[in-house]
């Protein structure tokens, strides 16, 4: 019997004015998004439809920015009777997926990822580090590489088969850039990134957002959430292990993307800002289905 996934992107995804069409054209979203906007304390409203793009890049706005837009898509999505069997999120995205999977309320989880990005903002700017984009080598040949470089330089995104990010401290960084394109990378991208996002320098903040999470009370899921770090099944249990794991651990999409098709899933909706999950996917097998739905005539249907 076939099945459906609820997709959901992460960081780099945001736009100024991301939103706003369903604001001001859908009244069960302009509902949810004033809902989400008074439980905050800081004027995401604003900074969402109207800029300046430099502060919406700024973490402690990213992160429930994009969370919120992918939340209020999924109840609109829901109300057409669409329902997802399973749910998996692309880094920040997982919170998205755990909100979509009913983990926690709405605004419990708008309020954990608004605390998540300003941990990860603090800690980030006391480690001097940042990210590159490898692109054209295989996995197992970065990973190999960067067992000889000197500092902290860890593979944290497996994107696609020919497209992985690693992170770590800056120089470590730059000599990893220099050896992965001697090895044969088509290209060593270092990303406009704040800070070496999953990796082990970011630990300090796992350690921080597990003792946040326990003010929550988590329920039940809904749908079943695929982990970023583990590729399983995320239980009410073991929610709290894997928030904190995936804060200085991996993003493992491509074997993610290939256990939801084991487990049946033939129909993919990306649901939130941008189509970068939809170019991954269709590096990974482009035979897969994939539904954007970002605006509101892509609920026309």
């Amino acid at each position: 019997m076939s099945k459906i996934a609820f997709l959901y992107p992460g960081q780099g995804a945001q736009y100024v004015g991301m939103g706003k069409d369903l604001y001001e054209n859908n009244e069960l979203a302009k509902k949810y998004f004033n809902e989400i906007f008074d439980s905050l304390d800081i004027d995401l409203k604003e900074i969402m439809f109207n800029g300046p793009e430099e502060k919406l890049k700024e973490t402690k706005y990213t992160q429930p920015a994009i969370v919120a837009m992918s939340l209020v898509l999924t109840k609109l999505l829901e109300e057409k009777g669409i329902k997802a069997d399973y749910v998996a999120g692309h880094s920040l995205g997982e919170y998205s997926a755990l909100g979509a999977a009913n983990f926690l309320s709405l605004q419990d989880t708008i309020k954990l990822t608004a605390k998540r990005g300003e941990i990860m903002n603090k800690v980030a700017q006391k480690v001097n580090g940042t990210m590159a984009a490898i692109i054209g080598l295989e996995k197992e040949k970065i990973q190999e590489i960067l067992k000889d470089i000197s500092g902290v330089v860890e593979a944290v995104n497996f994107n696609e088969p020919n497209q992985t990010v690693i992170a770590g401290e800056v120089e470590a960084i730059n000599e990893a850039c220099e050896k992965l394109k001697e090895a044969g990378a088509k290209r060593a991208l270092v990303l406009a990134v704040s800070g070496p996002f999953h990796s082990s320098l970011m630990k300090e903040a796992g350690e921080q957002l597990k003792e946040y999470l326990n003010n929550f009370e988590i329920q039940e899921g809904v749908a079943s959430l695929i982990a970023n770090t583990s590729v399983e099944i995320v239980a009410k249990n073991n929610l709290i292990d894997e928030l904190y794991r995936q804060t200085f651990g991996p993003v493992r999409w491509v074997e993610t993307i290939d256990k939801l098709k084991e487990l049946g899933v033939d129909t993919f909706y990306e649901i939130g800002p941008g189509k970068v999950l939809k170019g991954l996917l269709r590096k990974i097998d482009r035979n897969l289905k994939v539904i954007n739905i970002e605006k509101v005539n892509d609920l026309d249907f």
